[in-house]
């Protein structure tokens, strides 16, 4: 937990990194996150599910792993030419 509130960090806020996952199962790359609880990160995490999945991290400790899922598009009549 951060327990100052110098440089923006609010006192019982938490510190988390969402990390999105390859399709080799690596990491590509993070982004931090300060939440109020695993709760609140998660929420924030959905927003950053953009074609990988992400895992969110607090620190070493593993939060959630969020699965991206494409958008189905609508079935409808094939085109003809």
């Amino acid at each position: 937990m951060v327990s100052r509130a110098v440089g923006g960090w609010v006192a019982g806020m938490a510190e988390y990194r969402v990390f999105p996952v390859g399709l080799d199962g690596h990491f590509v790359g993070s982004r931090a996150l300060t939440c109020a609880n695993d709760a609140e990160a998660i929420e924030q995490a959905m927003q950053l599910v953009d074609g990988l999945d992400v895992e969110l991290w607090s620190g070493d400790r593993f939060v959630t792993r969020l699965a991206y899922k494409p958008k189905q598009l609508p079935f409808g009549k094939p085109c003809r030419p």
